[in-house]
């Protein structure tokens, strides 16, 4: 579990590989598959809440998600590996691929899934877990998601202060390059049942209808 929690540049960054990361196994809790193509008027979503383990759990037991899958974004180092990016020097964060049907499934509610589950506030960590791995992001597909992130956290951070919560440290940037993670580490909970799970949400409420967009 990495300790670092100042983000490297470019320049100290890991350099990397040119290879990706080999993917061929089938989402194993529906058998779809992880890379694509995904089905024509499917959308993508991106989010990092802490350990992409549980995070990546949060996201396929809700309606309307057709695939998830987890890996790293937001650094420098192309194609990295867990061990990389555990070692706080590539400037990744383990995040969520989400690919869900918006005439399911709306932003909006994918966006309340995302504030609920973890805690936004905690900066480079969450719960016991600190690195900037861990960290607390909204990668935007497309200016309609972004305008709705933002709306989502400007509703979300009074309610949150009203409970006795600091400033929300969510990062809401368009979404970087996504890089798989090791086969190992997809749909890690559905293969592991009792393994680890970090994520915890605040027991506060975002308010409903924040971002009504299915983008």
């Amino acid at each position: 579990m990495a300790r670092t929690i100042e983000m490297p540049n470019a320049a100290q960054a890991l350099p990397g590989r040119a290879v990706a990361m080999r993917i061929s196994d089938p989402h194993f809790v529906n058998g779809r598959s992880l890379v694509g193509p995904y089905d024509d008027g499917l959308a993508r979503a991106m989010f990092g809440l802490g350990c992409f383990w549980g995070a990546e759990r949060c996201f396929w037991q809700a309606e309307g998600v057709a695939v998830t899958a987890v890996g790293y974004a937001g650094g420098h180092t192309p194609n990295s590996t867990y061990d990389e990016v555990c070692s706080g020097m590539t400037g990744h964060n383990e995040v969520v691929l989400v690919v869900f049907d918006p005439a399911e499934i709306g932003y909006a509610a994918l966006l309340k899934l995302f504030w609920e589950s973890h805690n936004p506030t905690q900066g480079m960590s969450q719960g016991n877990d600190v690195g900037t791995q861990y960290r607390s992001g909204i990668y935007t597909y497309g200016d309609a998601q972004h305008s709705a992130a933002i709306a989502s956290a400007q509703a979300f951070q009074p309610v949150l202060a009203a409970a006795g919560f600091g400033p929300i440290t969510t990062e809401i940037v368009p979404a970087p390059t996504f890089y798989f993670a090791e086969g190992y580490h997809q749909q890690y909970l559905a293969k592991q049942p009792w393994g680890y799970c970090g994520l915890g949400g605040t027991g506060v409420s975002c308010p409903i209808g924040v971002a009504a967009v299915s983008a």
